[in-house]
């Protein structure tokens, strides 16, 4: 992998500083205009997305319009279409101290953005959040991923064709350039990766304090409880898990079963899984709808799990093919997994669902409130005073009742983790948010109160401060 020269980099970071200073003034017309010539050159090179798709971990078309385009095209849309409401400042009314005064609070763009996005889904996570930083009037520097090289290089090729450097750039390269440009005093840093990366990246962007937006992951439940349709529940549930075949930061990474259904849970899901990739493992090596593990390292980390896991004596349920050269792991199903397997404390980032027994859902939630905050959490259930505890005695980025993956795609809701699986959030206006500095703005008017407060205390005027904190219910003075 060539690096990107360092010097560039820099070149380009000084650069965009008289680009962000202008852009604080850009109008709604110009923003719109940006991601319009964004969503029009994706839009031109959707074949060749395909064929790039293709070259790097073998996406189908499909996947590539459901995982990747939908994603951006639609965050795009919603920032078109909204833009307008989200630049324009929200007045305030005065809180009781503050009588005599306006507020509001005006969205200023942060700056000089710092995107770096992952290789699971390397053009909706690398061009969603640019979304969010046009749309909010930063300038931006992208590191994508160095092992998604076509797809990598096709984004490269759209960018430069589209954006001065000094507005937008796009770096290849693996961690010397993404080092180069942590090293920088970016304004704001969006980062989508595992939360082992996100510390290092925190770590450098503490150096400069720049804010942050870390997408992380983590080991997201799925709880099916004894009332669930477990017929939609494995439906859904090997849809969202075996998109992407498995690599999805949100996908379910094991699914906490009621002992009562957990026998027909399981069937449910070999029949899907028999439905949508063939009914032997020959069958489903060759389904075209099956993506690839990006890379044979990768492969060889997830075959690792899988073997950990039937050593110490996991039953296997369905699937357990690989093939290394080809970057080939089956959808597989495990059951009676040992607490003591790496695959119950390590993310998966694979095809490969633990199920559970359990009868006790105060365990359920116990383990699940032991271990770092997950990125999501799903529950199936029809018992809504059970949704309601699991939901209340429990953390997680997001949760879906019934659903699983799909909030990621809710324009209108925050997407984020919490401590180990993220900080910030993203999407839609949130996204805009993200981007933007809230900047409070006070004007005074005519009626000053705030003269009652200024020297010399008087006896008088110590009697008037005290009475208007004794008015508030805070102690006396």
């Amino acid at each position: 992998m060539t690096e990107a020269d360092v010097s560039l980099i820099q070149r380009t970071f000084a650069a965009q500083q008289a680009t962000a200073l202008r852009w604080r003034l850009s109008t709604l017309a110009e923003r719109k205009a940006r991601l319009t010539r964004l969503r029009d050159a994706m839009m031109a090179q959707r074949e060749a997305f395909y064929t790039a798709f293709a070259a790097d971990y073998r996406k189908s078309p499909a996947e590539v319009e459901a995982s990747e385009f939908l994603p951006v095209m639609d965050e795009i849309r919603h920032a078109l279409g909204s833009l307008k409401r989200w630049m324009k400042p929200r007045g305030h009314w005065p809180t009781s101290t503050m009588l005599g005064t306006r507020a509001s609070v005006e969205y200023q763009p942060r700056g000089r953005v710092l995107i770096i996005a992952p290789w699971n889904y390397p053009l909706s996570l690398c061009f969603g959040p640019l979304v969010s930083a046009l749309a909010a009037g930063n300038t931006a520097m992208i590191k994508p991923s160095e092992m998604t090289p076509a797809v990598s290089a096709l984004m490269a090729r759209i960018i430069a064709d589209i954006f001065p450097q000094e507005e937008v750039a796009l770096f290849e390269g693996s961690q010397p350039t993404a080092q180069a440009l942590l090293d920088l005093p970016f304004d704001h840093i969006f980062f989508t990766g595992s939360p082992a990366v996100g510390k290092l990246v925190m770590a450098a962007a503490a150096r400069h304090l720049s804010s942050v937006t870390l997408e992380l992951g983590g080991k997201s439940p799925t709880i099916v409880d004894a009332s669930a349709n477990l017929t939609l529940a494995a439906e859904t549930l090997m849809w969202g898990k075996f998109l992407n075949n498995g690599q999805t930061c949100v996908a379910p990474d094991h699914v906490y079963v009621h002992a009562s259904v957990k026998s027909a849970f399981v069937q449910a899901c070999r029949n899907v899984l028999q439905q949508r990739y063939g009914a032997d493992g020959s069958a489903r090596l060759n389904n075209p709808d099956l993506t690839r593990i990006v890379n044979r390292r990768h492969t060889e980390r997830v075959a690792g799990l899988l073997t950990d896991a039937l050593q110490r004596g996991a039953v296997l349920s369905t699937g357990g093919l690989t093939d290394l050269d080809q970057c080939y792991v089956a959808p597989t199903l495990l059951e009676d997994i040992p607490a003591d397997a790496n695959i119950m404390s390590e993310e998966i980032f694979g095809p490969l669902l633990p199920i559970i027994a359990y009868d006790d859902i105060d365990q359920v939630i116990a383990s699940i409130n032991a271990a770092p905050k997950p990125l999501a959490l799903y529950v199936w259930s029809t018992h809504k005073e059970q949704i309601r505890q699991i939901v209340a005695q429990t953390s997680s980025g997001g949760v879906c009742i019934n659903h699983c993956v799909a909030h990621f795609a809710h324009g209108n809701l925050p997407f984020g983790g919490v401590n180990n699986s993220g900080i910030g959030s993203a999407h839609g206006e949130y996204g805009f948010k993200a981007m933007s500095h809230e900047r409070a703005v006070l004007r005074a008017t005519p009626l000053m109160l705030i003269k009652l407060f200024f020297p010399p205390y008087t006896a008088a005027r110590q009697r008037l401060i005290r009475l208007v904190v004794d008015t508030l219910r805070l102690p006396k003075l």
